[in-house]
């Protein structure tokens, strides 16, 4: 189905759509009554909110609507997947526009599943009109779901394709791990952006193929627009380098960025520069690779600094142990926010100096789950077990609720202290918190070994099915083993 609007090229084109919106918008909104705009502002408000039954009921109480009312509630089935639901209330619309199409569109491709792809390109196909939206969101959904020869199809059959729809191809066969065809398109892209430099320099990251990503980059570099904003592109890159461990690549791809002249206001004849970001990835870098005195002498050249320095500075000196460092920066700071401060807090633990890291904590102005589970964690590393569970008691009294990590900090507590009926109770509460993963089933199969409720310990064993690793299979066999039960330890071992 074509596109229906006159063949115009670039700013025209752009010019003429922005016309021939804003007069639509102009004239809707002049004929719809106030009542009514102020009906859709609340459904919207509604489903922001999360209170889409809600808005569902204001919706049913309406005695008039237009498209915008009904379109509102669509989109918020569509977002939250009740698909049902959506499609129920797309065939009862009176009126459907192109956007009514593009929301059901939409729900049905972001539903895993071949069917529901089926359905949305069923709908596709189906369209009086299709617009730009209409043609990505399928491709979109084709690629999500990993069916990229049709995505591929359905993109070489559409008569005018947009920047979105080129991203569209590349990040989806990237997403697949098609290297190659991905930058076949990108290479294929009659005008190319920052943003589809990014897309395929992160894709490159993510399947691990850092060459490739470094020259595509520098090609764009050299061939392409010179006013073009990369710097998007080259932190991405850095970071991804930081993070593999090439310190040595980040930096030298970090020298190259151009950086702003004071005395004359420029940076040469490329638009981008050195920002925040571009410096904390590099100090990032030498954090991670421990490398601090590069990491320091990167951050004090730093003419702008974010909180996110600084706390990429304050975390890599605690993670070497450097507490004096690490607390000189954080009384530097002027508004240190919570992960600063649970820096220091779990620094000092780490150090054993918890009577340091409660008084940071107790001085720390909005606490949150994080500061409490790293100081339980902290009690629990070194051996101060009855402090520990009155922190815990203290957390849930003060409305705080715990989480896996909390749970498992506890479960270890338990074992170490042999408190069985404490241990039952944290079971208890962890299958009506969380769904126990791997590393807490194996929590409390070691601590009812620990305490000798072997059943109790088999019997969580056993739900494990095949979930099992070589942690639960230690624990199960050591338990048996330290109780005395040297016939199942060694069936089990068999097994």
């Amino acid at each position: 189905m074509p596109l229906r609007w006159p063949r115009l090229r670039g700013r025209q084109q752009w010019q003429f759509h922005a016309n021939r919106t804003f007069s639509t918008l102009k004239t809707s909104l002049s004929q719809v009554p106030t009542e009514l705009r102020s009906a859709n502002r609340k459904i919207t408000e509604l489903i922001r909110d999360g209170n889409l039954e809600d808005a569902r009921a204001f919706f049913n109480k309406l005695s008039w609507r237009n498209s915008v009312t009904w379109n509102s509630i669509l989109s918020g089935y569509a977002k939250c997947r009740e698909i049902g639901k959506a499609r129920m209330l797309f065939d009862e619309m009176p009126k459907r526009d192109v956007v009514s199409w593009n929301l059901m569109i939409s729900g049905y491709v972001s539903c895993r599943g071949r069917r529901y792809v089926e359905e949305g390109r069923c709908l596709f196909d189906k369209m009086p009109e299709r617009d730009f939206v209409s043609w990505n969101t399928m491709i979109s959904g084709y690629a999500k779901n990993g069916r990229m020869d049709d995505a591929l199809k359905l993109f070489n059959s559409m008569p005018e394709k947009n920047v979105v729809t080129w991203n569209a191809m590349i990040t989806g066969f990237l997403n697949n791990g098609d290297v190659k065809r991905a930058c076949e398109i990108f290479k294929r892209m009659p005008r190319r952006d920052a943003a589809s430099l990014s897309a395929l320099v992160s894709g490159l990251i993510q399947n691990d193929d850092f060459d490739e990503a470094e020259k595509v980059l520098l090609e764009y570099v050299k061939m392409g627009d010179k006013k073009a904003d990369l710097i998007h592109a080259y932190n991405t890159l850095i970071a991804g380098y930081g993070q593999k461990g090439r310190v040595a690549d980040a930096q030298r791809l970090f020298d190259q960025i151009p950086v702003h002249n004071s005395d004359t206001g420029s940076v040469g004849n490329m638009r981008f520069e050195r920002n925040v970001v571009s410096w904390n990835s590099m100090i990032m870098s030498y954090v991670k690779a421990g490398d601090m005195l590069s990491a320091r002498k990167l951050f004090d050249q730093m003419e702008d600094r974010d909180t996110v320095s600084w706390n990429t500075m304050i975390s890599g000196y605690v993670h070497v142990s450097d507490m004096e460092a690490a607390l000189k920066l954080f009384s530097e700071m002027a508004t240190p926010d919570a992960l600063s401060w649970n820096s220091i807090i779990s620094g000092f633990a780490q150090t054993g100096k918890m009577e340091i890291a409660l008084d940071f904590f107790q001085r720390m102005p909005q606490k949150n789950r994080v500061s409490w589970n790293t100081l339980i964690a902290g009690y629990e590393k070194n051996e101060g077990f009855k402090e520990a569970i009155e922190l815990f008691v203290q957390m849930q009294s003060e409305g705080e609720k715990p989480d896996r990590h909390t749970l498992s900090s506890l479960l270890s507590i338990c074992a170490e202290s042999v408190a069985q009926h404490l241990g039952m109770q944290i079971h208890q509460m962890l299958t009506k918190i969380v769904i126990p993963d791997v590393p807490l089933n194996n929590s409390l199969i070691t601590m009812y070994a620990r305490c000798g409720a072997i059943y109790e310990a088999k019997a969580v064993f056993n739900e494990m099915k095949f979930q099992k690793d070589v942690i639960s299979w230690n624990a199960m066999i050591g338990g048996y083993a330290s109780h005395g039960f040297a016939k199942e330890a060694l069936e089990l071992l068999n097994q």
